[in-house]
């Protein structure tokens, strides 16, 4: 059910689910685990059922609404069974999911904090479709990581949006939706910004799971 990386005994457990149209091995999230594990997270990725099925079917399901999934990435928690303080989140609409369902497992003291990788503000070229209603009063400490020029939400864009204080956004500078730079504009390659990532989600990371039990 997982794809996992990193020490077992690691300070902190990062569950991570995907994108709507890629899987959880996809040369992105792939990159992302390695490194994020590199810098000593254990890292696990999961499939929601609608991706798992493209693996043995022809047909190319669509991800069912939002609300849909919600049961999937709860189950998804309780599988795991996270030894280390929890931090889940994902990859675009995987970690909107988590942003969903964050406030009550925190409340609860099932999860450390919230981590979103390219946060899907609105869907492409539709800016007036906000998906941020439930992030201006988030309780969750979290951590969103996003690229400048991401289409779903540039930083231009975001710096508009009643965002909770809660949230802390960590601009790549040039970076897609995929958080990768266009050298030859930003100066910066793709392995620059993955550095960044993982040196800023390890200190977060460690900051929350120092911090005294809910």
């Amino acid at each position: 059910m997982f794809l996992t990386n990193g020490p077992e005994r690691a300070k902190v457990t990062l569950l991570l689910a995907h994108g709507a149209g890629a899987p959880m091995d996809s040369a992105s999230m792939s990159a992302m685990a390695t490194t994020l594990a590199q810098a000593g997270l254990r890292v696990a990725r999961f499939e929601f059922d609608y991706m798992a099925g493209r693996r043995s079917s022809p047909i190319r399901k669509p991800p069912p609404r939002a609300e849909k999934l919600i049961p999937e990435y709860i189950a998804a928690i309780g599988a795991l069974e996270a030894k280390s303080p929890l931090i889940i989140g994902g990859k675009s609409m995987g970690g909107r999911i988590a942003s969903m369902i964050a406030d009550d497992l925190y409340a609860a003291g099932r999860i450390a904090g919230l981590l979103c990788l390219g946060y899907p503000f609105h869907p492409v070229g539709k800016p007036d479709q906000l998906r941020t209603s439930h992030l201006a009063d988030l309780q969750t400490p979290t951590l969103m990581v996003q690229g400048t020029r991401d289409p779903f939400g540039t930083k231009e864009e975001v710096s508009g949006y009643p965002l909770s204080k809660k949230i802390e956004v960590l601009w790549l500078e040039d970076g897609d939706h995929d958080l990768r730079p266009r050298k030859s504009v930003s100066g910066f390659s793709a392995s620059d910004h993955l550095r960044t990532l993982a040196e800023a989600v390890s200190h977060w990371a460690d900051k929350l799971a120092n911090e005294k039990p809910r």
